[in-house]
């Protein structure tokens, strides 16, 4: 007499799948995140992939290599959904009519003009040069170095700083 057992009996065929899914699934993720511009997106692609796997477990023979099959799932299902997009833009014979963006006040404009002034004028005379060079007179970070006769790295380090202290400017924030 012969005994057989069905593999897929039970949900508890697959415990190391749930194992798996908890300790790999942030990274996994982050995969499905570079795959796509919306963290939903992000989720439904990693789920699908998850699911593809969750099939396939009994025929996966190297449970070490689970990670690169995830992965090719993750991109291969990318790839079929991005073949099957499908286009949501049609030719018509009038352009719609676009709402009227309202006019920016000129004495706010100015009046925010004025405090980035201010607060870079604040900066320490080295920081306040490279900014002055890079973002005003749209120099090159090569070129700015070449001029103040530092390197590209220190020019990249000091706009870096005096861009942090603009950010967290107490004029500034208030004239936003």
């Amino acid at each position: 007499m012969t005994t057989t057992v069905c593999p897929r009996a039970s949900t508890a065929v697959y415990p190391s799948f749930s194992s798996y899914v908890r300790a790999r699934g942030p990274v996994l993720q982050r995969t499905a995140r570079s795959l796509t511009s919306n963290p939903n997106d992000a989720e439904d692609l990693l789920q699908t992939a998850l699911t593809k796997t969750y099939l396939a477990w009994e025929r996966i023979e190297d449970h070490r290599a689970l990670d690169g099959y995830v992965r090719r799932a993750l991109v291969n299902t990318r790839t079929s959904q991005w073949r099957k997009r499908r286009v949501e833009e049609y030719p018509c014979d009038e352009l719609p009519e676009r709402e009227a963006l309202p006019a920016p006040d000129p004495a706010e404009a100015q009046a925010l003009r004025d405090a980035m002034w201010r607060a870079v004028r604040r900066l320490p005379d080295r920081q306040r040069a490279m900014v002055v060079l890079r973002y005003y007179e749209d120099l090159t970070e090569a070129q700015t170095a070449e001029l103040l006769g530092v390197s590209v790295g220190t020019v990249k380090s000091a706009v870096s700083r005096a861009l942090g202290k603009l950010r967290e400017d107490p004029d500034l924030a208030r004239a936003a």
